[in-house]
């Protein structure tokens, strides 16, 4: 799994963080009240996310059983929403292992998540790949938020947020060196530097929180989710909530 922070930045200043902060899959929000995430730190996409997708045998409205990867609990509720609203298909959810051509030997189509989605030769296979994070921004026009950094009112100070910040800042600015640290092999690590430059986005723009928003929305209004989808933020340095 590519790993989107700087490690270097991360470690030095791991002393500073409270415990219960942590980054957490967006579906982890929904249905508390007690997570505020820090203004600008996520794991985003705007259009395309090339990591998270369907692979079909059959077209999509045609699809009766899909394979999920349930190794992320955001993408499976992202999967049920657009199964709903947008493809408009009501298909058996079968938990799966991360092996697309066993997961299509079982059923109609495959969610796959991560790495295995990323490098998976769908065209070699004959199937064609559904990116969630296009059609989610299809269907609303707003980006996809797949995690973000959050933890309880008052467990950290505005200088961890900072923290925080910086790390991402300086991940970004890193991206070479990340890509190179993830694969020996020179077309991995050029794939890794553009999906890192061009298929993730980590801040939380006014447009992003409006996904946030809308995905929380729907989670709640198809009774897959229940809780309060307000969102509120750590204040940085220098601010006051």
């Amino acid at each position: 799994m590519i790993k989107i922070e700087n490690s270097a930045v991360y470690s030095q200043r791991s002393a500073t963080f409270s415990r219960p902060m942590k980054l957490i899959a967006t579906v982890s929000r929904t249905g508390r009240t007690a997570k505020y995430p820090p203004k600008r730190l996520i794991i985003g996409s705007d259009g395309a996310v090339d990591s998270v997708a369907l692979f079909l045998r059959r077209p999509i409205r045609e699809v009766r059983t899909l394979a999920v990867d349930t190794s992320s609990r955001t993408s499976v509720m992202l999967t049920r929403i657009l199964c709903t609203r947008r493809f408009e298909i009501a298909p058996t959810f079968v938990p799966h292992p991360p092996d697309l051509p066993a997961m299509l030997a079982k059923a109609d189509g495959a969610l796959l998540i991560g790495d295995p989605a990323l490098f998976a030769d769908h065209r070699g296979l004959g199937v064609e790949k559904i990116d969630l994070g296009l059609e989610w921004t299809t269907m609303t026009g707003l980006p996809f938020v797949w995690a973000f950094w959050a933890g309880p009112l008052d467990s950290v100070s505005p200088d961890v947020v900072g923290v925080l910040q910086e790390a991402a800042e300086q991940g970004h600015v890193h991206i070479d060196t990340i890509a190179a640290a993830y694969a020996s092999d020179p077309e991995r690590q050029a794939m890794a530097r553009r999906y890192l430059r061009e298929s993730l986005v980590f801040r939380l723009t006014p447009r992003a929180a409006d996904g946030l928003r809308a995905y929380f929305a729907a989670a709640g209004e198809l009774g897959l989710a229940t809780g309060d989808p307000t969102l509120r933020f750590f204040p940085s340095e220098g601010e006051r909530e």
